[in-house]
């Protein structure tokens, strides 16, 4: 999820959706649609990777008992998009995404945790992933379900557009590696990068084939094919594999279709519209000791 007004355009055509974090951005699909699920993917390395992220999702969402979680919420199709876009058929319980960076600590964007009620009220999922295209419900082991134990660091600056969060998990997690991460210099035009997240709510989608097009100060500019829900994502340099950055903010999402009376994908040239917005992980002071 990333912050734009367009927000509330969402809201409106997505009425039976889970809320997403306040104020998330939207975005959009550049040149071809890259997302693939965990399954469909023949690089491991990504695969590797995928293990390391996790879906934010409301613990109202889960039934959870001492073996397994079910999770199970909306599909894309249920919330008014056409049944012809892909994963129409998969449900969309996450709000946001994030990464980890350490046994018990964890990165996500910081308009997906702004107090200790979003601390509290949220689990952090990991394996949030399908096993083919059309799956409804998933499940996972209880085990790896997390609760935010507190928050360690967090930045929602409107004037520098910082946007991120750090949280401390309440225990270790011991079956996955945390994520290396880039810590000095900054990321350069034209780099290949890799999005792994949770689009509109979406088990794991791993996206490659983007660019950076551009430097801020606080955030660089890509063509990543991300959605609301990829708030929090880890931006890894398709190259090194090191998280460059956190997904935040992006282009409109959907568009109204007349023609099927529902809401598709926008989709743009790889070098045309805004663009999305990723935080640089360099500016998270709160991660130069781990």
């Amino acid at each position: 999820m990333k912050i734009t007004p367009s927000i509330l355009a969402l809201a409106t055509m997505l009425i039976s959706a889970p809320l997403f974090a306040q104020n998330k951005g939207l975005d959009v699909i550049y040149g071809e649609d890259n997302r693939i699920d965990v399954f469909e993917s023949t690089n491991m390395a990504h695969v590797e990777l995928a293990k390391s992220t996790a879906a934010m999702i409301d613990g109202g969402s889960l039934i959870i008992d001492s073996n397994e979680i079910e999770i199970n919420a909306s599909t894309l199709e249920k919330r008014g998009i056409c049944s012809h876009e892909r994963f129409s058929k998969q449900i969309t319980p996450a709000n946001c995404s994030g990464f980890l960076v350490a046994p018990n600590v964890l990165v996500t964007a910081g308009h997906c945790i702004r107090s200790a009620a979003d601390c509290r009220d949220n689990k952090w999922v990991f394996d949030f992933k399908v096993d083919h295209a059309e799956q409804g419900k998933v499940f996972v082991p209880s085990s790896n379900a997390y609760s935010c134990k507190k928050i360690i660091s967090q930045s929602l600056n409107g004037a520098t557009k910082d946007d991120y969060a750090v949280i401390e998990l309440d225990r270790k997690v011991t079956d996955r590696k945390p994520l290396k991460f880039r810590r000095s210099g900054k990321v350069t035009t034209g780099t290949p990068l890799v999005v792994i997240g949770h689009p509109t709510g979406l088990p794991t989608k791993i996206a490659d084939g983007a660019n950076v097009r551009s430097l801020q100060s606080k955030y660089f500019v890509a063509n990543l094919d991300t959605y609301g829900g990829n708030s929090g994502s880890a931006v890894f340099n398709a190259r090194t594999l090191e998280v460059e950055g956190i997904l935040v903010r992006g282009d409109t999402d959907y568009i109204y279709d007349r023609t099927y009376g529902c809401q598709v994908s926008n989709i743009c040239k790889n070098d045309s519209c805004r663009g999305e917005d990723v935080t640089y992980i360099t500016n998270i002071d709160a991660l130069k000791n781990i």
